[in-house]
């Protein structure tokens, strides 16, 4: 390949345009890379195809994704000049080498893939900034942009199920259709991905009127102008840094203008999660960011409106997942020693009628059937009774979504109770049918936002990294894999 013209270093440029080629960078790689950008990358002029891997800690399963991307791109793009780039976390666990050995060469009978093809590049580096999964994503974006790609796809270093066909299906719709953003779908577990199913698909469905079943799936598929795009943003010191980099990604590529699909993955296996140390931290800055995006684009969803589809790319087949099991009870226990930490908060945060229906609800447990029950419309009326809150910053915003998580509990005990003897298919439609019921009850939001709400700037977030307290301990009841 041609030698490429440096990408800018000078550190004044960091909130001006610099000229690259045809087109304008707004980051310069010095700012989201420890290491001497224009020696890393000297080799490279332009680059057909960039998968993004970011990584911290993930020398047992690192070498196995970078496997499946290479053999991915050597199948499915042997005529396109690809790159595959590690954005590693500072790990000491020896993530880095193991990515860097991981390699197709020597194996491709066994892998069917045509020995004349070229081995895609592959760099790694440590990213700057806040550590999280958001700022190695950042480093990934300005990489994309500096090299001026057609296609990008970004896939978790701890993914157990990760095929090449994923891929193709990624970067496919970007490089082939003109896709901006591709979405992942996911064939889940149905106890699996409860933040997903029960806060974001909805709240994100009903808001911006499009139907993306994964918003926080966490592999995607973009183009180099939707990467510039969110690499130029002024964000990068709140908790899109960390976990809330994938609703801000979906959530900036639906409010402004950009093209965007879903594309069928199968299967979701990564390495488990201890919810116990992961849980607090992950829901604060999953469910705060989406909350506080729904301040900043407020324009786009104080409207009615219907939910539509977005096309979908590759064929959704039936495949198996691993079983989780929850422990009901224990999930009632932790809702109910909510109640008793957080009662003022509730009775502060939710509308009258609201709160009212919890007591009620608590009060109806012991004469039900079934025990305790946190209906869907109940709980379509506290999430936007929170995300109201949380834009007129009533409460401290740390203590708020923690008082949030009880109710979350009681969401989820009455969700598995509901599809405990449900297929995955009648599970998965019973998911879908909550986005109609967010859009029906949306009208609420509305009045109430317009009566007392703000339009609040994402960066007034403070990342929140701290661990978890013990009581928050969620591990002996609920497997949390991902979002």
């Amino acid at each position: 390949m041609a030698h490429r013209q440096a990408c800018p270093r000078e550190e004044d440029l960091y909130h001006a345009l610099v000229t690259r080629g045809d087109h304008a960078l707004t980051v310069p790689l010095s700012e989201v890379l420890t290491q001497d950008a224009d020696k890393l990358f000297e080799t490279y002029d332009t680059v057909d195809v960039l998968v993004g891997i970011p990584s911290f800690q993930n020398a047992a399963t690192i070498g196995h994704v970078v496997r499946a991307v290479e053999t991915g791109l050597r199948k499915y793009f042997p005529d396109r000049r690809c790159l595959i780039v590690v954005s590693d976390g500072d790990s000491t666990d020896g993530t880095r080498q193991a990515a860097t050995e991981a390699t197709t060469a020597g194996d491709e009978e066994r892998l069917l893939i045509d020995p004349k093809t070229d081995v895609p590049g592959k760099v790694v580096f440590t990213y700057t900034g806040t550590s999280g999964k958001g700022s190695a994503f950042r480093a990934i974006f300005a990489v994309a942009d500096c090299l001026d790609v057609q296609a990008c796809a970004v896939f978790d270093a701890d993914l157990r199920s990760v095929s090449p066909e994923w891929v193709d299906r990624l970067v496919g719709p970007v490089l082939f259709h003109d896709y901006d953003l591709v979405a992942p779908v996911y064939a889940r577990h149905k106890f699996d991905g409860t933040i997903t199913n029960s806060i974001a698909f909805p709240i994100t469905a009903a808001l911006y009127g499009r139907r993306l079943r994964q918003p926080i799936g966490g592999d995607f598929g973009f183009s180099r102008r939707m990467a510039g795009h969110w690499a130029s943003k002024h964000v990068w010191h709140t908790d899109v840094a960390r976990f809330g980099v994938d609703i801000w990604m979906t959530t900036v590529a639906l409010c402004e203008g950009f093209n965007v699909c879903q594309a069928n993955l199968g299967a979701k296996l990564h390495d488990a999660k201890d919810p116990g140390r992961d849980l607090g931290p992950m829901f604060r800055q999953v469910v705060g960011s989406l909350f506080a995006l729904a301040g900043r684009y407020v324009d786009h969803w104080m409207g009615g409106g219907t939910i539509q589809p977005v096309p979908t790319f590759g064929f959704r087949s039936a495949t198996s997942t691993e079983e989780i099991r929850v422990d009901v009870n224990r999930l009632v226990w932790r809702f109910i020693e909510g109640y008793v930490t957080w009662e003022r908060i509730w009775a502060q945060v939710l509308a009258e009628e609201n709160w009212a229906a919890v007591q009620e609800a608590i009060r109806e447990a012991s004469e039900r059937p079934e025990g305790f029950v946190l209906p869907v419309e109940l709980w379509a009326r506290i999430c936007y009774d929170y995300l109201l809150a949380y834009n007129t910053q009533a409460v401290d915003n740390d203590k708020l979504l923690m008082s949030l998580i009880p109710l979350y509990f009681a969401r989820t005990a009455t969700f598995v109770e509901e599809v405990r003897t449900a297929g995955p298919d009648e599970a998965e439609r019973l998911i879908d049918s909550y986005a109609e019921v967010f859009n029906r009850l949306k009208p609420y939001l509305v009045r109430r936002f317009a009566e007392s709400g703000r339009t609040r700037r994402l960066a007034e977030q403070r990342v929140d990294g701290d661990p978890t307290e013990p009581e928050e301990d969620t591990s002996e009841f609920l497997a949390i894999r991902s979002p």
